[in-house]
C-alpha cells in the first residue's frame, strides 16, 4: 500500500518559517491530488492547501499569502513552505495523497508532524 512520510515539523517563533515535506512511496502511478491538512487541539481537521498533478493550487483563507504548496512529481513529494507563522498555525499537520479513477486508486495519509508556533 501507499505510504506517506512527513518531516519538517518543530518549534518556531511567531513570524518564523518552516518547510514541511511529504514523500509518497509504494505506487508507480501518478498522484492526482496532494494536500496538507492540519488539526489543532479541540478542532476538526481542516484543509490547509492542495495541489493537483497540473499544479493547480488551493489554500485556506487563513494561510493565503503566507503558505506555498508545491510538488515534485518525479519524487512523489509534496512540500509546504510556511512563512510568517502565527500561534494559531499550531497544529498537527497531515499529508494526504489521492489518486482517483479505475486504475491504481488510493487515498493515503501520513502520520502527522507537529508544528508549534510560540509567541
Amino acid at each position: 500500500q501507499v505510504q506517506l512520510v512527513e518531516s519538517g515539523g518543530g518549534l518556531v517563533q511567531a513570524g518564523g518559517s518552516l518547510r514541511l515535506s511529504c514523500a509518497a512511496s509504494g505506487t508507480i502511478f501518478s498522484i492526482n491530488l496532494m494536500a496538507w491538512y492540519r488539526q489543532a487541539p479541540g478542532k476538526q481537521r481542516e484543509l490547509v492547501a492542495a495541489i493537483t498533478s497540473g499544479d493547480n493550487t488551493n489554500y485556506a483563507d487563513s494561510v493565503k499569502g503566507r503558505f506555498t504548496i508545491s510538488r515534485d512529481n518525479a519524487q512523489n513529494t509534496v512540500y509546504l513552505q510556511m512563512n510568517s507563522l502565527k500561534p494559531e498555525d499550531t497544529a498537527v499537520y497531515y499529508c494526504n495523497a489521492h489518486r482517483f479513477g479505475p486504475v491504481g486508486p488510493f487515498n493515503a495519509w501520513g502520520q502527522g508532524t507537529l508544528v508549534t508556533v510560540s509567541s
